[in-house]
């Protein structure tokens, strides 16, 4: 059983019985043998035995290589690619540049405000698969500088270990930033996760724990992900977590999207 994907939007679900180096010819329970050409076709997917869930087809994760925004240990594949938006001024699109190397770029374009300085980052990244769709270890690194004002480069070098499939999967990643010319003698450490609750719905979690000089600080997301026509529509609370609070409770809302694209097409 396969998922063919056309330019056009539509989406077919069959056998083929037939391929040439031009036209696929598939078989479906609706419409019947149908053809189509390969120029007309964005990607084609093997249905597995576990996208059957209660009868229902259930698509693929399009959004399974991050969380909120902290990536896991899973990577795009050749030719996928997706951009997010946080709060209309976060911006990022990754594509994956072979199965298991991807590279990103970003902006919080505060330069359209009054020409203030905005920063700019790329983001590389390695996915290696240890135990296929169990358990995958990722290393990368987010580097920018600040257009508009010298000497403002930042890094983040980081490693993640994620357990679980694309669809339920726990993530553990730990990372050094560099600023102001030095690098952290202490890590950023992660650990998030993410279930798949219905066809089109996921629950997320992505927690830091920062330590800075003598402080330590905890940020606790909690939210979901619904998938609106392979749409990603994420949302959630940020609770931060400072040694002076006394108490205080604070919640902050999130909310972003993201648009997944593929260039040249796939099949797997």
């Amino acid at each position: 059983m396969y998922r063919v994907q056309t330019n056009d939007g539509n989406e077919y679900i069959g056998q083929i019985i037939h391929q040439d180096e031009e036209y696929i010819l598939l078989k479906t329970r609706t419409i019947g043998e149908i053809t189509i050409a390969r120029v007309n076709i964005l990607r084609i997917a093997r249905i597995t035995p576990e996208q059957i869930v209660n009868g229902q087809i259930w698509a693929d994760n399009p959004q399974s290589t991050r969380y909120f925004w902290a990536p896991n240990g899973y990577g795009l594949r050749k030719g996928e690619g997706y951009y997010q938006n946080i709060w209309i001024l976060f911006n990022q699109a990754s594509i994956g540049i072979t199965d298991n190397i991807s590279i990103g770029v970003g902006t919080v374009p505060l330069f359209l405000f009054a020409g203030i300085a905005s920063p700019v980052w790329v983001t590389p990244k390695i996915s290696v698969p240890i135990v296929e769709n169990r358990f995958n270890l990722g290393a990368g690194a987010l580097v920018g500088s600040v257009i508009g004002e010298a000497e403002t480069g930042f890094a983040l070098a980081y490693g993640v270990g994620t357990i679980g499939s694309r669809n339920h999967n726990a993530t553990l990643g730990v990372g050094y930033g560099y600023a102001g010319g030095d690098w952290s003698t202490t890590p950023l450490i992660t650990l998030s996760g993410m279930s798949r609750v219905g066809k089109n719905w996921y629950l997320l979690t992505e927690n830091y724990i920062i330590s800075i000089e003598d402080e330590t600080i905890a940020l606790l997301m909690f939210g979901g992900r619904v998938i609106i026509r392979r749409v990603g529509l994420d949302f959630g609370l940020i609770f931060p977590q400072l040694s002076d609070m006394d108490g205080e409770f604070l919640a902050l809302p999130w909310l972003g999207f993201s648009i997944p694209f593929n260039i040249g097409g796939s099949q797997r």
